[in-house]
């Protein structure tokens, strides 16, 4: 199904795009880059040398982590079609 101009499967193109976009920024997000700490950034308790290991770049421990985890919302989606709604809104 076409919708108005575009072509058979746009839509389908852009919905996959915003989710690829979004894995994209999640997964940047949460990739640590660099060297490990040893110490937390935030508590300054040692971080263990598995967790060093496992994860090069880490900088948080586990319990700050899981904070950090427990905090995150998601944004909300990117309109990318421009509908007339989405622009009087």
């Amino acid at each position: 199904m076409a919708g108005g101009w575009a072509r058979d499967g746009a839509v389908n193109e852009q919905i996959e795009a915003s989710i690829g976009d979004e894995l994209a920024r999640m997964r940047a997000a949460r990739r640590p880059a660099g060297k490990s700490r040893t110490h937390c950034v935030d508590c300054e308790e040692p971080i263990p040398e598995a967790r060093q290991q496992a994860i090069p770049g880490v900088t948080l421990c586990i319990d700050c982590q899981q904070e950090r985890d427990a905090a995150f919302r998601a944004r909300p989606g990117i309109n990318r079609r421009g509908s007339k709604d989405s622009q009087l809104k």
